[in-house]
């Protein structure tokens, strides 16, 4: 009898290390203090709304800010894949932190959903995948609405890291195409508190319009000071920009401000029909509810990447197991395969040769009106 209790025992431990083994282990590196934080904050809390399983699996996320600093975005990556080890990496809400997790991802044979949209050399893209649309995409929609305009001369003022160089080389692959031509180039820094300097250069030069390299509330910098100080033409944002904090920083002065964003942010004007209108109305919907924060892209990266990683581990799952490197692998393959991931951003298929899947239905052109990111018409 004792024998047999041992076994039932033995057996019920047995099945509990194989469940706790099942759990699908999610790291997340996110500055949702520091700088960034206005845009941290949004990627933060869509974890509050995630599914509790992935592919029918349990899933565990451990979230850890990284205080929008490089340094520790690379320390809290490495403790993730080596303390923690995880199935999956995912962020940040910065250039520089998302290039650190990448170089981990690599190094530890991760795969990872970026936060940002990093331009990774080519030793880094096989185990990243970017959620967010290529600033590429994004800015083609900027030139059109130039083009459209008639504006021959643009104004550029950007951070002077590695974001403002990625929206700069993007408005300028599209200048010539779209006739007009960068006569100016001002750079600020993220923690600046004055861009009076380089708006009166700017102003000096005459263009017909504007085009800034910031984000989140730092992206509110240039445009009040150059409304401050009389500019009366269109000024540009990218995608980063995007939220009501900077609505709520620029007050009056950014209303007119124009950007593209991923069509979530309007998702309940979108037309009917639209590829992502019906999860990204539903997204909204939950997160605005819960969090009253108002309108932002940038949670819906977050719900985004967990979408894939489950598309990906349903395919995974046959050929491993998670906690091993063997389900990495697999995952990594299977992320690199997906098709018609419907998220709240971009219909997403993925390939060995584009590890992002977005195509124009990623992307609408927004405008500050009445004090709301509105679609365009």
């Amino acid at each position: 009898m004792k024998s047999k209790i041992c076994m039932i025992a033995c057996i019920a431990a047995a099945m509990a290390a194989t469940s706790a083994m099942a759990d699908i282990t999610i790291g997340v590196s996110i500055g949702f203090t520091g700088p960034q934080a206005s845009l941290g904050v949004h990627y933060r809390n869509a974890f509050d709304l995630m599914p509790k399983t992935i592919a029918g699996e349990p899933v565990k996320f451990i979230i850890l800010d990284n205080a929008s600093d490089v340094t520790n975005a690379a320390k809290n990556g490495r403790k993730l894949v080596a303390e923690d080890k995880v199935d999956v990496l995912m962020g940040s809400n910065g250039v520089p932190q998302t290039l650190a997790l990448a170089q981990i991802a690599t190094e530890s044979h991760t795969p990872m959903l970026a936060f940002s949209p990093v331009n990774l050399p080519p030793d880094n893209v096989y185990w990243t995948f970017i959620v967010p649309q290529p600033t590429e995409l994004m800015m083609d929609a900027v030139a059109r609405d130039m083009k459209k305009r008639g504006i021959k001369t643009v104004a550029y003022i950007g951070f002077s890291d590695g974001w403002g160089d990625i929206v700069l080389k993007a408005t300028e692959s599209h200048a010539a195409a779209a006739g007009f031509r960068i006569v100016a180039n001002e750079r600020y820094a993220r923690n600046d508190t004055s861009v009076v300097g380089q708006v009166l250069k700017i102003i000096a030069t005459n263009p017909d319009a504007v085009m800034v390299g910031g984000s989140g509330t730092g992206g509110a910098l240039p445009q009040v000071a150059l409304r401050e100080r009389g500019y009366k033409g269109p000024i540009y944002h990218n995608h980063g920009t995007v939220n009501a904090e900077f609505i709520k920083i620029g007050g009056k002065n950014v209303e007119g401000a124009i950007a593209p964003t991923g069509p979530i942010v309007v998702a309940d004007e979108l037309p009917a029909g639209y590829a992502t209108k019906a999860v990204g109305e539903d997204f909204m919907k939950r997160y605005e509810a819960k969090f009253h924060l108002g309108r932002n892209a940038f949670a819906g990266y977050s719900y985004d990447a967990v979408l894939l990683v489950d598309a990906a581990a349903q395919v995974a799952l046959k050929k491993a197991r998670p906690g091993t490197p063997e389900f990495r692998a697999a995952l990594r393959d299977a992320l690199e395969n997906v098709k018609d991931v419907v998220g709240t951003h971009a219909v997403y298929t993925m390939t060995p040769a584009n590890h992002n899947g977005m195509d124009e239905r990623a992307r609408v052109l927004v405008e500050v009106k009445d004090g709301q990111w509105r679609l365009m018409k």
